[in-house]
């Protein structure tokens, strides 16, 4: 008999969850606690659609390399589905300076490096649909899971099935030989746990930040602006900025700002600020110009941002036999760094390969959140890392009369006047640059061969002059500047800091 499957959550998790598992003889049953999608077009998705279980539907989204190799080479009906849909495929070659895109000569491996961008309700509509249709899976939608169902062997937490519970049937058990927990950043499976006596480590770090996005559409009879130097991302210290194409001729941008913060935080919420504030930054003006486009949304904002790891295994255990615990709820990332999507992909495919090398429950357990660690952790602590330094510096900003040490200037001037540079003046050091980012390789791995360190040393030994081609123009106001702009004042977020000190 095959075996069965509970996935809590209909999301990117456990979408992927069932992607990953169709195909194996499996019968998948994925619970949703919201309704089912509406048979739409994905404009009208985007309006309609209501995700409760999903906080941020409307934010920008897009898929890392990684996860769109990973669809291209397993799922290409699922892609050709996606870009009918109007998803965006960006090429690595789209990310390539304008000064070097004359000279760059694609090499293999060049193709794995592309980006699939898409309004959220857009993506899970179509992975959806597709899932839906796969046989061996099936949806429950609008209902609540309200507890697992666990026996005690031994020592340690068998998890049966879950308590679910639905409008139409009231309060019922559903059984199962494996529970896949997909239900995302609120989910409570390891609470559930925690109440059976497992003890469950987590690491957790501030993301340091808060998020606003706005989406906007291309007026009628209006190309997309042209690419040019000024990049559609940048980091202005108090300020971090992304523009995302998307399907149908719509785009979004996102604008991420320091929790320390507080007068920009409270009004950037503001339509009418929001755009005053991209008004400024030259990567993104062009598009939000009234002229080129229009808006088709408010301004959405997600806050309480940190980044979290919990540890699955205790005294050479799983915490759980037959759980799994997929995407939001086991590890959580900050949102900026686009890898959500990715990590659970990721994380499916490893219970894939998992579940078919073996049915002890145990070395399953052990396997997963080994693979996991492996696969994944690099990529964490690298973000942990970056946070850490990123909440540093927004803090800093604040003091007018903050003056970096020695030490910090020279490991800003290693990257800004150093790494940085390198990577738009050497398409090979840029490759690997993004081949790391994308989750491709070792987010450091390129930076550990002796040959790309001896390139990003000799470009930083040549100094600011030598290298001014190569930076980018001015990305947009300085701190003073944008808030006297806005009509804030630039040092009463300091002193609001010293008099709460």
């Amino acid at each position: 008999m095959s075996e069965q499957v509970l996935v809590i959550g209909a999301g990117i998790a456990g979408l992927s969850t069932a992607l990953a598992l169709s195909g194996s003889g499996r019968e998948v049953t994925l619970l949703d606690r919201d309704p089912p999608p509406p048979e739409t077009s994905a404009d009208e998705a985007f309006e309609s659609w209501e995700r409760k279980g999903v906080g941020h539907l409307r934010h920008s989204h897009a898929f890392l390399a990684r996860l769109y190799k990973l669809i291209r080479d397993n799922y290409p009906d699922l892609l050709t589905q996606l870009l009918d849909a109007g998803c965006v495929e960006i090429s690595f070659v789209e990310n390539v300076p304008l000064k070097l895109r004359d000279s760059y000569v694609p090499v293999p491996g060049d193709e794995d490096l592309t980006i699939l961008t898409s309004r959220r309700t857009t993506l899970e509509l179509v992975m959806r649909r597709y899932v839906a249709r796969l046989p061996h899976i099936r949806f429950l939608t609008e209902t609540r899971v309200r507890g697992f169902i666990t026996e005690k062997v031994g020592g340690d937490i068998v998890v049966k099935g879950v308590l679910a519970e639905d409008d139409a049937t009231g309060a019922r058990e559903i059984r199962a030989d494996i529970v896949v927990d997909a239900a995302g950043k609120n989910s409570q499976g390891l609470d559930w746990l925690r109440k059976e006596g497992a003890v469950i480590e987590e690491s957790r770090a501030p993301a340091g930040i808060v998020y606003f996005t706005r989406h906007y559409k291309l007026r009628d009879g209006v190309e997309e602006p042209k690419r040019g130097e000024t990049p559609g991302a940048g980091d202005l210290g108090y300020i971090k900025y992304g523009l995302f194409p998307a399907d149908n001729r719509c785009f979004s941008i996102t604008l991420a700002v320091p929790e320390t913060e507080m007068e920009l935080r409270r009004i950037i919420v503001k339509p009418e600020v929001f755009d005053a504030i991209c008004a400024q930054l030259p990567g993104v003006a062009r598009w939000t110009s009234t002229e080129t486009s229009d808006a088709k949304s408010r301004v959405f904002g997600m806050g309480e941002l940190f980044a979290s790891w919990r540890t699955m295994v205790k005294d050479g255990r799983p915490i759980g036999l037959n759980f799994f615990p997929m995407g939001d709820g086991y590890i959580r990332t900050n949102p900026l760094y686009g890898r959500g999507c990715s990590f659970a992909a990721v994380q499916a495919h490893i219970l894939r390969d998992v579940l078919d090398e073996t049915r002890d429950p145990v070395a399953r357990g052990l396997a997963y959140h080994t693979r996991c660690t492996a696969e994944l952790r690099p990529y964490f602590d690298t973000m942990v890392q970056q946070d850490t330094a990123a909440i540093r510096t927004a803090h800093n900003a604040l003091n007018p009369d903050y003056r970096p040490g020695f030490k910090s200037r020279l490991a800003r001037s290693f990257i800004e006047d150093g790494i940085m540079v390198s990577v738009r003046s050497d398409v090979k050091l840029l490759r690997a640059f993004m081949r790391g980012f994308h989750m491709i390789e070792h987010p450091s791995l390129w930076m550990k061969k002796p040959r790309n360190l001896a390139k990003v040393l000799l470009v930083w030994a040549k100094g600011k002059k030598r290298n001014a081609a190569f930076y980018p123009p001015k990305l947009g106001p300085g701190r003073r500047d944008m808030l006297n702009s806005l009509g804030l004042s630039p040092t009463a977020d300091f002193e609001r800091l010293k008099q709460a000190a």
